[in-house]
């Protein structure tokens, strides 16, 4: 157990090489290990918002009892370690843990702050994309489903992530992905309706935009949150979120007092079963719509955009280019540095 002698408590992201400090950490990793020797160790990995710290616990360490029956992944800890840099990685150097207590809210734990998280507000994304929807969607029957749909599921809408990995994923994730595809629909739509104003039927900017909001909803029931961070459902593996999506579109569509046409239904349905475009991305169509083909080119983007920012940002590499240790798996090119 801790001692109670305090400490300043300094986040785990702000600790300097060589420095000793209480702070709270999340075990977001424990795997039993051997090495070539058969020898067994323990690799946790201890972070928080902004800093991951993977290292091995060995066999003859002072915390290897206490590392292979009492520490649980998933949980929250209050630590007094030091923090090093080493050929290795980051490294801590453990003198005092414990499981974190209701009093330490009060020193400033918060479990939301532990976790990766978007660097944006999610209730200022969920209050943008419902201006988005009211402001472009002309359809009475289709807005208000989209309003059902937001409304119905509010609350984890504001904390999920976009995927268990690759893009998006971190708290709030689901939201930022799903505003910036908005945003970018919004825009396509106006400039490719206007260029092509003769098309009969015309382009359905309300329809895209109901689209880019509603295109990924079945990540609701796909994903669950857990501070380790997002992981999937039975029905996320059996079935997955594109027809998960669909279902929970053609529900609302039951629930709201308006109905909605017949034809703008299956459109809006259409765009989300098609959005990834190919089977060996989990789509059972492929964009057969101008609206569906702006929503899956929006999506692909900005999916794509973000892992490109998040492996230019992560990298530790020197150099003009990355390594190709990334989701789109092929170096990408930093360039030089910018001077002041």
């Amino acid at each position: 157990m801790m001692a109670s002698q305090p400490m300043r408590i300094v986040a785990l992201h702000d600790l300097e090489p060589g420095q000793e400090a209480d702070f709270f950490a999340l075990l977001s990793d424990k795997q039993r290990l051997t090495t070539r020797d058969g020898k067994p160790y323990h690799r946790v990995t201890f972070r928080d918002a902004r800093r991951q710290v993977s290292f091995p616990i060995w066999s003859d360490s002072p915390w290897a009892e206490a590392c292979q029956h009492e520490w649980v992944r998933g949980e929250f800890y209050k630590l007094r370690a030091v923090y090093r840099e080493t050929n290795f990685g980051p490294q801590l150097e453990i003198s005092r843990i414990r499981p974190v207590r209701e009093d330490d809210r009060n020193d400033g734990f918060d479990p939301t702050m532990l976790v990766p998280r978007s660097r944006f507000d999610p209730e200022a994304m969920y209050e943008a994309l419902w201006e988005l929807a009211e402001a472009n969607i002309d359809d009475r029957p289709l807005l208000r489903l989209v309003q059902h749909i937001l409304t119905k599921h509010r609350e984890p809408l504001l904390g999920l992530p976009a995927a268990t990995r690759y893009h998006h994923a971190y708290a709030g994730g689901f939201l930022e992905h799903v505003l910036n595809v908005t945003r970018s629909c919004v825009f396509l739509a106006q400039q490719y309706a206007a260029l092509y104003d003769d098309l009969e039927p015309p382009l359905d900017r309300g329809l895209v935009v109901a689209g880019a909001i509603l295109h990924d909803i079945g990540k609701l029931r796909e994903l669950k949150w857990t501070p380790e961070g997002a992981e999937y459902t039975d029905t996320g593996h059996l079935i997955g979120h594109i027809l998960q999506g669909r279902d929970m579109v053609r529900e609302a569509a039951a629930e709201i007092d308006e109905k909605i046409d017949e034809e703008r239904l299956l459109r809006l349905e259409h765009i989300i079963v098609s959005h990834q475009r190919l089977p060996e991305w989990g789509s059972p169509k492929q964009p057969m719509t101008l609206e569906a083909l702006i929503v899956h080119h929006a999506d692909d983007l900005d999916a794509k955009l973000q892992m490109m920012v998040a492996a230019l940002d992560e990298d530790l590499n020197e150099g003009r280019f990355t390594s190709r240790k990334n989701p789109l798996m092929h170096p990408i090119f930093r360039g030089s540095p910018r001077r002041p």
